[in-house]
């Protein structure tokens, strides 16, 4: 039997449906609305596209959107200046620098001088240490790793005892953060990378296998234990000759139609995680609101 495909576009409209209704509810109440900063520097056409697409969304919530699109030649103490005062300004809740930086420019002090309370990308050491240590009530827990959380969650429920999860990869950008919420919904975590000896054994074993190595359709049927639940993070383009000349295609790092043959429940690329993120860099801004707020923030 195959596998359930998640529709992420579709869960991500269920998350943005309760955005929408926290971030109405929250200017009824409090009277102000939560406010999004993107800041992206330079001319690169994909990170303008995603830049877009997030002031959008933030639109489409409700929310304040700001965009501070800065010239190719912008220093690095002229972002930090700018940084600082959105740092400052009251009505922004949360801050989001684009990424890449051009080359001249150094993103890690960037992104920690980001107020921890407003680093909604969930980035920041503060946050990252309390997503390693357990407190995801207390800080921003990025976004990638809260998308796929969100689809473990409908798969399995919210306890994920006696489980075995999976994770390939052990990214700060994604691999730990997505062990670290895997082991605090209990279940048992093996985080896998490019040293690991006999993969395809230790993937067999996992309940839940989370593939996020950036290589195109690595995992094959044979490595997958049937009905696992399988997340795709991995974006790849590989050429699509029988598309015509120089076309290309999307794969993940799962080579889904063989393994949708085996899984229980699995992930397509695109249209899985992908959609999951900017819906969960929604969610960060509207409970990094609340909580400026003084409320609880909703469980979203």
């Amino acid at each position: 039997m195959a596998a359930i495909s998640i529709d992420g576009r579709l869960v991500a409209g269920t998350v943005i449906d309760t955005v929408k209704s926290a971030a109405g509810t929250l200017e009824l109440d409090a009277g102000f609305k939560p406010g999004l900063a993107v800041i992206i520097v330079g001319n690169d056409p994909a990170s303008h596209a995603y830049v877009g697409a997030k002031s959008r969304m933030a639109k489409e919530c409700g929310f304040e959107s700001v965009q501070h699109t800065l010239p190719e030649a912008t220093s690095q103490d002229e972002l930090m200046r700018l940084v600082e005062d959105l740092n400052q300004d009251e009505k922004i809740h949360g801050i989001l620098v684009q990424l890449p930086l051009p080359k001249h420019l150094r993103a890690d002090p960037i992104i920690q001088s980001i107020r921890p309370e407003k680093d909604v990308d969930g980035l920041h050491v503060v946050n990252a240490g309390k997503v390693a240590t357990g407190d995801l009530d207390g800080g921003l827990i990025s976004c990638t790793p809260a998308g796929a959380m969100v689809f473990v969650r409908r798969a399995h429920g919210d306890d994920l005892s006696g489980l075995n999860a999976v994770v390939m990869g052990r990214s700060n950008l994604f691999g730990k953060p997505m062990s670290a919420l895997l082991l605090a919904a209990n279940a048992t975590v093996t985080t896998a990378h490019s040293r690991t000896k006999d993969l395809p054994a230790i993937c067999r074993n996992a309940d839940i296998l989370v593939a996020a190595v950036g290589r195109p359709e690595m995992v094959k049927a044979d490595w997958v234990k049937p009905g696992a639940t399988i997340i795709d993070v991995g974006v790849n383009r590989i050429p699509a000759p029988e598309r015509g000349e120089g076309k290309s295609r999307l794969v993940g790092d799962v080579a889904f139609g063989e393994c949708a043959r085996v899984a229980g429940v699995i992930t397509p690329v695109p249209g899985g995680v992908g959609p999951m993120t900017i819906a969960m860099l929604m969610a960060n801004t509207v409970i990094a609101a609340y909580r400026k707020s003084g409320r609880s923030a909703p469980n979203l």
